[in-house]
């Protein structure tokens, strides 16, 4: 299993919102990606939930069966397609992807 995550910290205003409508709007396109592709296990969006401390306002955490179905996932066209809308809405990005249990 390779687990995917994926971590953004969002612009004040951007495309004509603000934060909050912004991270709506990037959860829920995130969100329809959860089938796209055979091979994923998990699949969860998440935000800051207020009054716990949080640098970030959105996370991915996915779980996919190898490295050949995150791929899959990564080139799928509607995939592909949202990387603008919440490219054109971060200051910041991290992503990890690892495999459990370790080789």
């Amino acid at each position: 299993m390779l687990t995917h995550i994926v971590m953004w910290k969002l612009k004040d205003h951007a495309e004509g919102a603000d934060k909050a409508t912004n991270v709506a709007k990037a959860k829920a396109l995130l969100e329809s990606c959860a089938a796209l592709t055979a091979g994923i296990h998990r699949f969860e969006v998440a935000t800051a939930q207020p009054g716990h401390e949080c640098t970030y306002d959105l996370v991915l955490n996915a779980v996919f069966e190898d490295a050949e179905a995150l791929d899959a996932y990564q080139k799928h066209p509607d995939h592909v397609a949202i990387k603008p809308f919440i490219g054109a809405l971060r200051l910041e990005r991290q992503c990890m992807d690892y495999t459990w249990p370790a080789p």
